[in-house]
C-alpha cells in the first residue's frame, strides 16, 4: 500500500494540548515524542498519555508513530511495551547505529506481544549509522527487524561528527545521498530530518524543494506551521499526474504491449518511466485519499 509522508510533524509527548491539537492538523503522519522534547521526570507521564491517547485512534487516517528513547537509556524497555500494545502504526527509534540494535528492538517488540503491522523506523543520526546505512537497510529483508524507513537526524550528526549546518546542506550531502540510495536499494522509505528555523519560511521551503530533488520520500517537522508548505512541494503537480496516466495509457495500448521504448508528446519514453510514472499515480492517489 502507498502511503503518502510529505509531512510528518514531532508532537511532545507530555503535552496533552499539542496531542489535542493534532487532531485537526493537515500532516500525513504524526511523531509522539518520547525522547528529545520530554524531560526525564516527564517520561513516566508522556508514556501513559500518549497510550491513552493513541487507544482511541483520534488521528484519523495519519500515520502516528511513537519516538521511543535510544537504547543506551533506562526508558526505552518500558517505552517499546507500551508502543507494542497502543495500536500504533509503528516506533521510531533514535540513534540506530547497527544491525545489533534493531534486532534487540525486533526481539523486544515480539516479546511484548506487538502486532505483525507494527513497523520500526530508524534514525539515522551517528558516524557508524551513515557508514553502514546500506546494512542496516539490508536489515529489512529480515522480517523481524520490522524496519520500514529511515528518518535522517542532522542536528545529532552535526553534534556527534562536527560537521557543521550550512545552508544548502553541502556540507551533508554526501551523507544524505548515500542514505538515500541505501534505504531505496532495498525499498525502504526515507524521510528527511526537520529544519530547526520555522521563523524562516523561504529556507525551509528550499530545504523541502532540496529534499524531493535528492529523493526523500517526505520530512519531518517540529512547527505546524510547515505543514503547509511541505505539502505543497511534495504533492506530485498536476500536470505531472496527467502525463503519468498518458505514459501508462500509452504502454497499455496493444501496439505497445512488447516495445521497450515508445513516442509520446515527441520524446522518447521507455517502461522505466511507466514504472515511474505508476508512483507518481499511486502517491497522488493516496493523497487524495487522505483528504488533505
Amino acid at each position: 500500500m502507498t502511503r503518502p509522508r510529505r509531512s510528518v510533524l514531532f508532537m511532545p509527548g507530555s503535552n496533552p494540548r499539542a496531542l489535542e491539537k493534532a487532531r485537526t492538523l493537515p500532516a500525513d503522519g504524526l511523531v509522539l515524542d518520547l525522547e528529545d522534547s520530554v524531560a526525564p521526570d516527564a517520561k513516566s507521564k508522556a508514556r501513559d498519555l500518549i497510550a491513552q491517547t493513541v487507544a482511541i485512534k483520534p488521528f484519523g487516517k495519519r500515520e502516528v508513530l511513537i519516538r521511543i528513547n535510544a537504547l543506551d537509556t533506562p526508558w526505552w524497555r518500558d517505552d517499546v511495551a507500551m508502543a507494542a500494545k497502543s495500536g500504533a502504526d509503528g516506533i521510531l527509534v533514535p540513534k540506530i547505529s547497527s544491525v545489533d540494535d534493531l534486532n534487540n528492538v525486533g526481539a523486544r517488540l515480539a516479546e511484548a506481544g506487538a502486532p505483525s503491522s507494527l513497523a520500526v523506523w530508524a534514525m539515522i543520526e551517528t558516524a557508524p549509522a551513515i557508514l553502514h546505512a546500506e546494512e542496516l537497510a539490508a536489515a529489512s529483508r529480515d522480517p523481524k527487524t520490522r524496519l520500514a524507513g529511515f528518518v535522517f537526524g542532522p542536528n545529532d550528526i552535526a553534534r556527534e561528527t562536527r560537521i557543521r549546518m550550512v545552508p544548502g546542506r553541502a556540507t551533508m550531502i554526501p551523507m544524505i545521498t548515500h542514505c538515500i540510495l541505501a534505504a531505496h536499494a532495498y525499498g525502504i522509505e526515507m524521510l528527511d530530518g526537520p529544519y530547526s528555523d520555522f521563523s524562516n519560511p523561504q529556507g525551509f521551503a528550499a530545504e523541502c524543494r532540496q529534499a524531493l530533488d535528492l529523493g526523500f520520500d517526505g520530512k519531518t517537522l517540529i512547527h505546524p506551521g510547515q505543514i503547509e508548505a511541505c505539502n505543497i512541494i511534495f504533492t506530485p503537480p498536476a500536470d505531472e499526474v496527467a502525463q503519468a496516466r498518458r505514459i501508462i495509457a500509452a504502454f497499455e495500448l496493444p501496439e505497445n504491449a512488447s516495445r521497450g521504448a515508445i513516442q509520446l508528446d515527441g520524446r522518447m519514453v521507455e517502461r522505466l518511466h511507466a514504472e515511474m510514472a505508476r508512483r507518481t499515480i499511486a502517491i497522488a492517489d493516496a493523497i487524495e485519499a487522505m483528504g488533505n
